[in-house]
């Protein structure tokens, strides 16, 4: 390893590599005060050990006290801003086109379109609210409930990496990947809401929501100085984990799913009329474009092309296709056929359910999440919406909060140590740096009882905001749409349009 990375340093030392490289990467030569002496450039050992702390994803060697001088490689790693871009459109890529394909496949004809149209209405509105000030609330210092408002208007997110957050990513691409999370989650609300629900009504509603839930939760638990950062915030009073978005993404979403389905009420013809998927060949082709742009959610959290990330993408991979088999197995053995339908539906629950452990769980941790992510929302999607009676349109509250919701609890259960020694880390802004997040004395033992609490309070969160909001909306502009829209289809009605034109 040493001599690789001296041959490294010796090339990009070399004059070709000087003539090349970027004014930030430049090596640190400058007149003194006095006499216009050339100061020093960074020293081969100083080289070597930032070249080391790139291939390890870690912090850049410390300056020497005796003569400071800025790292030859002061800037973002070429790997990792590539890794972060290709995962930031991965994720993208599960909303548009995979989400909307899923969901779109599994409405009425006469329906298509609006679900298409929510999906891109709420990407377009999301990223805007993500310049204006969103990422700024999740991602700047603050309060332990809400970041500041440093990087509004992204003011300030350039080429340099946040070392907050990574040593080695640009802050733009960073922001651009949190982005697509930001952009998914209210997306997943439709589901539950689907063919009834007003467009306007669905843009105000998700414009209020993520000032109220999405924003909060999504700092509590990611956020520098987060309530419920337990990996990277020592003074965290919650030490809870979550690697990519158990609580933020899934839970949010899934809960409020839930609270908006009620509040606008079932379908008409709900439990009279057969309201069967129109396409599953969509719904199969989104099912295989999500689960593709996940790895990019999963693996893509690391924030490096690193063995954590390695470890996101093979527990996924194995969550995710033994939940789809345990899914389709239980209707095999239930209703004597395995649908296309129970397939995707236990691929997208394995999804959900490993989503908050992947970076922390082992192989075998992650088939036990599998199992139980094919087994626990099979029966929230088949018999707990019949019992209580709810009209969950497309199982948004079945697969995301109750597979988000278990997926947290599952996660303090299996975590540990030996997959990710970030359980394990010291804390720089400790006032002892000596001292660990906290995690070390709990990982493997109470954990999960800082998963209950950080569970707990994020249905909270996300029940009584959504539960005042849709009663705002419902006041101001109505929430659903009129009895023969609702018969005629939301496609012709509320966008002029028609999925399937049909000619003699």
């Amino acid at each position: 390893m040493r001599v690789f990375l001296l041959t490294a340093v010796i090339a990009f030392s070399s004059p070709l590599h000087a003539q090349t490289s970027s004014p930030s990467a430049s090596p640190a030569r400058s007149a003194s005060d006095a006499g216009g002496a050339l100061q020093a450039g960074p020293s081969l050992e100083q080289r070597v050990a930032d070249l080391e702390a790139y291939v390890n994803n870690s912090a850049r060697g410390a300056d020497s006290a005796n003569a400071p001088v800025a790292s030859n490689i002061s800037g973002p790693g070429p790997a990792s801003n590539a890794w972060m871009m290709t995962c930031a459109a991965l994720v993208l890529f599960m909303t548009l086109p995979g989400l909307a394909l899923f969901y779109g496949g599994l409405v009425r004809a006469k329906n298509v379109l609006s679900v298409l149209a929510q999906c891109l209405g709420i990407a377009g509105m999301v990223t805007i609210l993500w310049w204006l000030v969103g990422y700024s609330l999740v991602f700047s210092h603050g309060s332990p409930f809400i970041g500041g408002l440093k990087f509004a208007f992204l003011r300030g997110v350039d080429g340099r990496p946040n070392s907050d957050y990574s040593y080695w990513v640009s802050q733009n691409v960073f922001a651009m990947y949190q982005l697509m999370f930001a952009i998914i989650t209210p997306a997943l609300i439709i589901g539950a809401v689907a063919e009834r629900m007003k467009f306007a009504a669905v843009l105000v509603f998700v414009g209020v929501w993520m000032f109220a839930v999405y924003f909060p939760i999504a700092h509590m638990v990611w956020g520098i100085d987060g309530w419920m950062n337990g990996v990277w915030n020592a003074d965290a009073k919650i030490t809870a984990i979550d690697f990519a978005g158990g609580t933020v993404v899934h839970m949010t979403s899934g809960w409020s799913a839930l609270v908006l389905c009620i509040l606008l009420g079932r379908r008409l013809g709900f439990k009279k009329e057969i309201m069967a998927p129109h396409s599953m060949v969509l719904c199969m082709v989104g099912t295989g474009l999500l689960w593709v742009g996940w790895y990019g959610f999963n693996a893509g959290s690391a924030l490096a092309p690193d063995g954590i990330a390695a470890n996101a993408f093979m527990s996924t991979t194995l969550a995710t296709a033994v939940a789809s088999f345990t899914w389709a197995m239980l209707e095999y053995a239930l209703r004597g056929k395995p649908s296309v339908l129970g397939f995707c539906s236990g691929a997208v629950g394995g999804l959900v359910v490993i989503t908050p452990a992947c970076g922390y769980v082992t192989p075998t941790g992650a088939v036990i999440i599998g199992v139980a992510a094919g087994i626990v929302p099979f029966f929230a999607c088949t018999k707990l919406k019949s019992w209580l009676g709810y009209d969950d349109a497309l199982d948004t509250f079945g697969i995301h909060a109750v597979g988000g919701t278990l997926g947290a609890f599952l996660t303090g259960l299996l975590a540990t140590t030996s997959v990710n020694p970030n359980l394990l880390l010291s804390v720089a802004g400790s006032p002892n740096p000596a001292t660990q997040n906290g995690l070390a004395r709990i990982v493997g033992h109470t954990l999960w009882l800082e998963q209950l609490k950080a569970i707990g309070i994020t249905i909270v969160f996300a029940v009584v905001g959504s539960a005042i909001i849709g009663a705002l909306v419902r006041g101001l502009i109505g929430l659903r749409i009129a009895p023969e829209i609702e018969r005629q289809g939301l496609d012709v009605n509320e966008h002029g349009e028609e999925g399937y034109i049909t000619t003699g």
